[in-house]
């Protein structure tokens, strides 16, 4: 049996699809933190049948949740702190995702203007689709469950 010791203070993402916790590790540019990383991968899950899990010692507000949000609104974050769960905080999908995703539309002026900001808004929740504010260039999570 594996054993991974808690944290007194950070945050627990749980519920990650399997095999994207490498995924969020970069997304969320833990890599370039200086804090504690737990990668769990493929752990048995009644609700999941099997998920990933990031156990994080830093500061919670080092977190984007609109970025974790964006990846997958159904991971459960839980905020520790003196080695308990302290609050468990929901997702959702944000409306707005700045400099995430890039437009691939090669006439879209994001492509010419490199300095503008690549900014996508959520045009069907239920779906998943998000748009480029400038071109209209749709984009599909390929991550949804």
């Amino acid at each position: 049996m594996l054993n991974i010791s808690g944290i007194q203070e950070g945050f627990v993402l749980d519920h990650i699809q399997a095999g994207m916790s490498l995924q969020i590790y970069h997304d969320l540019k833990l890599d370039q933190l200086d804090c504690t990383v737990a990668i769990i991968k493929n752990a048995k899950s009644n609700k999941m049948g099997k998920k990933d899990i990031l156990k994080v010692e830093c500061p919670v507000e080092a977190l984007d949740l609109d970025i974790l949000g964006f990846i997958d609104h159904n991971i459960t974050v839980n905020v520790i702190k003196d080695s308990k769960i302290v609050e468990k905080k929901e997702l959702h999908m944000p409306k707005q995702v700045k400099n995430v995703i890039r437009c691939k539309n090669p006439r879209c002026i994001t492509s010419i203007e490199q300095e503008l900001d690549q900014i996508f808004l959520l045009t069907d929740e239920a779906k998943e689709v998000y748009r480029c504010k400038y071109c209209e260039e749709k984009y599909t999570n390929p991550n949804r469950r």
